[in-house]
């Protein structure tokens, strides 16, 4: 059997071990589904035998891509048995890029084009921020949310077709479901179907919002990973096609879903005022991301977070470092959005005409690794920042 399939069929049965014991998912989209049975492997430590052996295979064959997945596959699974590897190796292992920071000067930069963009919209800055953008935006309930997100990805997708050329179709079942983590709503699925969950635990909605929302999960992953599978069909790929979040195409698949509506709707105020406010949210999270894994005073962090978003509560600043620094799937796929926000936001701002298309094409043609995407556009940023300490600051700082 060909070392990919390998490590499909390998990957297979470890979701299936996780799924019978109750673990984190494994593979998030499958883009080479099949009907043969999975046998549920017997441990982790018998994956972990499995996927080092592999991962020799592919070292010693030239295979590249086999040899990142499965050493992405390692990392984290090593980390879930009791590893816990420095925060910027993790990231380079499972999300292909670094965590080098970025610069004060920066973070303050995007914060005002946030605070500006609102501004213009009568929201202001402070304590009392998240509460106007909720009233702005127009609340509504979670089951008019489940019936009008599919119209209004309906309504933006002639625009992302006709940016990234692609011809693959989907279909999606929406749920609203009631589960204790972390996530408001989640896309997976296999082949040309996806599934849509709503987590009426957590998940809010608002028209603009769920506008917002249609684009990043139907037309950002559904739509994607139904091309990818397209791609997978027609093509001989040697990439491995059972794709889970803690990979280094992650960044791609985040990154881009977050930033579609500047490059679909760039005249909707609101949208963009939602885009940019992403944006510096996203490098804020990084900061935290960076901060409780270097092991800085966790008050301090907070009094950092509270100092750069007043709007937030200490419960949401707690689960900030709590998924950051203690799960291990969190600690490595919540980079994904950090780096792979600021790399596509910045390529809307900043490149050519051409040189969107040409990313955008090949991005719903197969996935992209951070490296493989810079090469795409060599003058755009650093995946995971240039590099900067970590300076905390305090509330009356702001």
């Amino acid at each position: 059997m060909r070392l990919r399939d390998q490590v499909e069929s390998l990957v297979r049965s470890w979701g299936a071990y996780e799924e019978s014991r109750g673990g984190r998912q494994v593979i998030d989209f499958d883009c080479a589904p099949t009907n043969e049975p999975v046998r549920p492997a017997s441990s982790r430590i018998e994956v972990h035998d499995r996927l080092t052996s592999l991962n020799q295979q592919a070292k010693a064959d030239g295979d590249t891509h086999v040899e990142q997945t499965t050493r992405a596959h390692l990392a984290y699974l090593s980390c879930v048995l009791g590893e816990r590897p420095e925060l910027d190796a993790y990231m380079r292992a499972t999300q292909g890029c670094g965590t080098a920071g970025w610069s004060e000067d920066y973070v303050v930069e995007l914060g005002e084009r946030a605070r500006n963009a609102y501004a213009d919209l009568g929201v202001s800055w402070g304590p009392k921020t998240a509460d106007e953008v909720f009233q702005l935006e127009t609340p509504m309930t979670l089951e008019r949310a489940a019936t009008q997100v599919q119209v209004l990805a309906d309504e933006a997708e002639p625009a992302v077709r006709a940016l990234t050329g692609t011809t693959a179709t989907y279909t999606v079942d929406v749920q609203v479901v009631d589960i204790d983590d972390y996530w408001s709503f989640w896309v997976d699925g296999s082949g040309h179907h996806s599934r849509l969950r709503f987590n009426q635990r957590t998940a809010v909605f608002t028209e603009d919002g769920l506008r917002f929302f249609a684009q990043h999960e139907l037309l950002g992953h559904a739509l994607q990973c139904s091309s990818f599978t397209q791609t997978a069909e027609n093509e001989d790929v040697d990439w491995v096609r059972t794709l889970t979040v803690h990979l280094p195409y992650q960044s791609l698949l985040e990154g881009l879903a977050t930033a579609w509506p500047i490059y679909t709707e760039p005249d909707n105020k609101p949208l963009m005022a939602k885009a940019r406010l992403n944006h510096y949210m996203h490098i804020v999270r990084g900061e935290v991301h960076r901060a409780i894994n270097a092991e800085l005073p966790l008050r301090d962090i907070a009094e950092h977070v509270l100092a750069r978003a007043p709007w937030l509560t200490l419960e949401q600043v707690g689960n900030l470092l709590s998924d950051r620094g203690t799960e291990p799937l969190l600690r490595s796929y919540l980079w994904s959005y950090t780096a792979g926000t600021d790399w596509f936001m910045n390529l809307g701002d900043h490149a050519d005409a051409e040189t969107i298309k040409k990313v955008l094409s090949t991005s719903y043609h197969h996935p992209l690794t951070p490296t493989e995407l810079a090469e795409l556009w060599p003058a755009g940023p650093t995946f995971g920042g240039d590099g900067a300490p970590i300076v905390l600051r305090r509330p009356n700082a702001a």
